[in-house]
């Protein structure tokens, strides 16, 4: 074992360890504001007609304007939402946003990154689109310990090819791009699946051969997809600030979930690191995990440099959040993987791979597809 592998295991076995251990100190901020949807009645829509094909390598440009973005306008709007069922057929729900006036910009909570850290990057004369940033960092799970234990275990499989996070009993939350293109749901979208690994001992085989056995998937149907408005027909650079779904299981499953948080300020989470585990496509029938800090923070996004390939997208980007209320550090949900983001800035050009944060208008819309009653969303 390399130096580079035993670094990753021991980091790995920390993963299991409770966080109450944790000699962190917690920090002082101010509680979240968190505004409340009211949804309207839904409206029928013509039945999809699952015409888009599915775009694992999902890559945008920004430039300085759009960075600093911090989607004021028309939020009413891009918080309204389908939903997809089962048989095809469609609704749209539009909603209001009450206390928005409170929110300006949905961004009070996020301090804006210094110019000096984006304008400071050495000059680059290639654009090198990168998806492994120097060694690879990561780090295939084996054997049941780690396959059926939390964290890893709340890591799934989507059908079209991407990877998603249990975030309830039967819910999982993923890519807006892997069910839809933006202008039409994905074909595989028509009979979606959700896959769970089952470890090769679980599934009958004999335990002195589990090393050279793969998992086997069990898929579980979808009854119900959920996708923003700001993803649907948007342009594409404001759509990745909108690039998650939420899909709901036929029946709940029985394994730990990991719960959502609004995203804190990169200062504010342990070691200021974030994790996710995924199905990388380079990898086919392994979940891959690995871990990084975070780079650069917009309103919307997560700029890290998490080594990934497609199929990782989907997956739920957490850290370790401070929770109050039992007073310990929690790994949550603060994110959803996306894709790679050109990043322009005075002609200068940054390659990042990019997570859609969790803000607190986006927390209180899932978790509203969640619970479906905006009263158990006033606040986690």
């Amino acid at each position: 074992m390399t130096p580079h592998e035993s670094f990753l295991r021991t980091h790995l076995l920390l993963q299991l360890l409770p966080l109450s251990l944790s000699v962190l100190h917690p920090p002082h901020h101010l509680p979240v504001h968190l505004p409340t949807l009211v949804p309207h009645t839904p409206t029928p829509l013509t039945r999809s007609r699952f015409s888009a094909q599915t775009q694992l390598d999902f890559t945008t440009h920004c430039n300085s304007s759009c960075f600093h973005r911090e989607q004021e306008d028309q939020l009413s709007e891009k918080l309204a939402f389908e939903t997809l069922y089962a048989d095809g057929s469609r609704t749209l729900t539009t909603v209001d946003v009450e206390d928005d006036d409170e929110l300006e910009g949905d961004a009070l909570h996020l301090r804006h990154p210094s110019p000096s850290r984006v304008l400071g990057w050495k000059r680059r004369h290639k654009r090198v689109r990168r998806q492994i940033y120097g060694a690879d960092g990561r780090f295939n799970i084996h054997g049941d310990n780690f396959l059926l234990d939390y964290p890893f275990s709340t890591a799934v499989r989507i059908s079209t090819g991407c990877t998603g996070v249990l975030v309830s009993q039967q819910h999982v939350l993923t890519a807006a791009h892997c069910v839809h293109d933006g202008k039409d749901y994905v074909n595989g979208a028509r009979k979606l699946r959700v896959g769970f690994l089952i470890p090769p001992s679980i599934n009958g085989t004999k335990t002195g051969l589990t090393s050279a056995k793969k998992p086997v998937v069990r898929w579980v149907r979808v009854k119900r997809t959920r996708v923003p408005k700001g993803w649907i027909q948007g342009p594409q650079e404001v759509s990745m600030d909108f690039d998650y779904a939420l899909l709901e299981l036929r029946w709940p499953h029985q394994r730990p979930f990991m719960r959502l948080s609004v995203a804190p300020s990169s200062d504010d989470l342990a070691g200021n690191r974030i994790h996710f585990s995924g199905f990388d496509s380079d990898r086919p029938g392994e979940l891959v995990y690995r871990f990084c800090p975070v780079e650069e923070e917009s309103s919307n996004l997560i700029y890290q440099h998490c080594d990934a390939r497609p199929g990782a997208s989907g997956s739920g980007v957490y850290g370790r959040v401070w929770d109050n209320s039992l007073e310990r550090w929690e790994r949550k949900v603060i994110g959803i993987f996306s894709g790679h983001q050109w990043l322009e800035i005075d002609g200068e050009n940054r390659d990042y791979n990019v997570a859609v944060r969790i803000t607190p208008l986006k927390f209180a819309q899932i978790c509203y597809w969640v619970h479906g009653n905006r009263l158990d969303c006033v606040q986690d």
